[in-house]
Formats: structure tokens, C-alpha cells, sequence
């Protein structure tokens, strides 16, 4: 299936009915009086997430959305019918914003949340709304009100624990055949993966959690090339970040890809660039066993790291139980003490 992370659409939601202007008629009732009903409601337009749902591809053939208008209110006092509401799913991590003004309207973040979109139109008013003790045959009634028309703009962000950060070939994908069921597409050329990709790991019988692994990042992505930082944002609901490095690349240094893309990062989003990151040094299995550890401690040296360290090989499996068990721990400490702080 076609991923696609962000659409336009429009939205209208149905007007009101008109009220009706009605006396009642009946034999050897001279005076039966005004008996126009009231008009129907228009219907709404409601964005519902759903879990069953990993791609925006639909809204690029169905980009109208409306709802039923209401219906004309009918004499003998008998209100019009009020039109169906319109709910549109949508994937589970979609943020809703209004095209014109650039506002953010909502952001479904859990499955079977609900956002209203377009409010339907008010009924109109019939004319036995107007009588009165001075008035007894009112001829007026009102109009319904237009339902509002909108232009959205759909932008998915995939919900993980994990994300993966990482120039093209670090092995990103690697990892996430290695430790969980997912199976995207690996080979020996850059931009294999064009898409991201979610894993579920599990760690233990007990947890488990959900990892993203997104098209790698080169110089100058700010700027669009590669495949630009457009990716970027499927990072931003992750609570840890992977950073990857190929410690024995085929060209250039290791330590100045590293400071690459963390330039890069800093230049899309600060608040990105500041998330929990780890360094992950993979394909370590390519280093000879006699030098590959002061290989990896030069690295993290000129990179002047403080934060963890894992050294894993995702060919061999070697560290990669050492980095789930991490990730798990650290996962658990952090919902504590978000309960905690609660």
C-alpha cells in the first residue's frame, strides 16, 4: 500500500432546513390557526481515529466529505428530519489543520477520538413559532443557516516508543528485522527504505513496545535533498531516539556523518534535536576483534557523547538482547514517573 502522510481535503457540513409556513385546514375548524414545523438540523462532519488505519492514500480519491443537510420543516406541525452526520476515519496520530489560516485544530492521538470539523447548519423556525396573542396568523418563517465549509490539511505522525535516526545504510532497517516481526525492505544501496516502518518488540512477556524506522538522512536535507526531512516529524511522538552510525562506512568518516545528521535535525526542530537520543554503533562484526572496542571508544570520544552507548551488530545479533532489555527498562522508569509526577 501507497504511504501517504499528509493530504488536503474539504469538508461541508449539511445546512439547516428551512422552517415552513403552514395553517391547519380542517372541515368545520374555521380557526384551526399556524401549524408550520420547524426545520431539521444540518448534519456534522467528525474526524474518528482508528487503529486500523497506517496511510492518508484514500483522501487522494475522496477528498469532499459531506454531511446531509436537514430537512424542510412540513405543515400539521411536523419538524423536518435533521441530516445524518458525516464521520470520517482517519489513522490513529493525525493532526488536523485548517489550510487557510494554518491553525492547529486537533491532533488524534488515541484510538476512537473524535474531532469536530464542521458544524452543521441550525434549523429553520416555522411560522407557529411566531404566533402570539396579537398575531394569530404569523406568515413569517426563517431560513436555515448554512453548515460551515472547510479546507483541511491532514498530517499523519506515527505513534512509537522508539524511532530510529540514521544516515542511508546505518542499518536502521537491519534492526528492525532483528528485533521484531516487521519486515521492510533491506539492501546494499542508499534510500532502500522510502517509507517509515513500524516494529513491535517485545521485550519480555510483559512488555513490549513499538519502534519507527524512517528513510535515512544526508547532508543537506534541509534544503531538500535525499529525501529531504519530511520524515522527520514520524519522530517527534517517540519517547527515545536511536541514533545509528555505521562505525565502518564505505565512505567519509563515521564521526562526521554522526554531526551531519545531527545538524540537520537541530536545523528542522530543536525540539527534536533535544529528545532522549542513544548512539547506537552498528556493524561492528566488519571491525577486527583486535581494535574494534578503540574504534568504537574514538568515536564516542570525538562525538563527546554523554549519553548511553550500546555497540551491537545487527548481521550477528550481537548486543542487540542488551539493547532491548535497555530500552524496556528505560521505557518502564520513564511511565513511573510520569504516574508519579501525576
Amino acid at each position: 500500500m501507497r504511504f501517504v502522510d499528509e493530504v488536503e481535503i474539504s469538508v461541508e457540513a449539511g445546512d439547516g432546513g428551512n422552517g415552513c409556513v403552514g395553517f391547519r385546514r380542517e372541515k368545520y375548524i374555521p380557526l384551526g390557526g399556524p401549524d408550520g414545523g420547524d426545520g431539521g438540523d444540518g448534519g456534522s462532519v467528525y474526524l474518528v481515529a482508528s487503529d486500523n488505519l497506517n496511510t492518508l492514500v484514500d483522501f487522494l480519491y475522496h477528498a469532499v466529505h459531506r454531511a446531509d443537510r436537514g430537512q424542510k420543516g412540513m405543515g400539521a406541525n411536523c419538524t423536518g428530519r435533521s441530516g445524518e452526520d458525516c464521520y470520517v476515519r482517519v489513522p490513529t496520530g493525525t493532526e488536523v489543520y485548517d489550510s487557510d489560516t494554518g491553525e492547529l485544530i486537533g491532533d488524534l492521538v488515541s484510538s476512537d477520538d473524535s474531532l469536530l470539523v464542521a458544524k452543521g447548519g441550525f434549523h429553520g423556525l416555522g411560522n407557529t413559532r411566531f404566533k402570539s396573542s396579537t398575531n394569530r396568523a404569523p406568515r413569517k418563517a426563517t431560513k436555515g443557516t448554512p453548515g460551515e465549509r472547510r479546507s483541511l490539511r491532514l498530517e499523519l505522525k506515527v505513534i512509537a516508543d522508539v524511532g530510529l535516526l540514521g544516515m542511508p545504510n546505518a542499518g536502521k532497517s537491519s534492526l528492525i528485522r532483528a528485533i521484531s516481526s516487521a519486515r521492510p525492505k533491506v539492501a546494499d544501496y542508499p534510500f532502500t527504505t522510502i517509507q517509515p516502518n513500524l516494529g513491535v518488540v517485545r521485550a519480555s512477556e510483559l512488555h513490549s513496545f513499538v519502534v519507527a524506522d524512517i528513510p535515512g538522512v544526508i547532508e543537506g536535507a534541509s534544503q531538500g535533498m535525499g529525501l529531504g526531512l519530511q520524515f522527520l516529524k514520524h519522530l517527534s511522538r517517540t519517547r527515545l531516539i536511536l541514533h545509528m552510525v555505521d562505525v565502518f562506512p564505505c565512505a567519509g568518516d563515521p564521526v562526521a556523518h554522526a554531526k551531519t545528521l545531527i545538524d540537520e535535525m537541530a536545523a528542522w526542530s530543536r525540539a527534536l534535536a533535544e529528545k532522549p537520543r542513544w548512539l547506537v554503533l552498528n556493524k561492528i562484526d566488519l571491525l577486527p576483534k583486535d581494535g574494534g572496542q578503540s574504534k568504537c571508544d574514538e568515536i564516542v570520544r570525538r562525538l563527546e557523547w554523554n549519553e548511553p552507548v550500546y555497540v551491537i551488530s545487527t548481521l550477528t545479533g550481537a548486543g542487540l538482547t542488551e539493547l532491548k532489555f535497555a530500552i524496556g527498562d528505560y521505557l518502564d522508569k520513564e511511565i513511573s514517573d510520569n504516574e508519579a509526577k501525576i
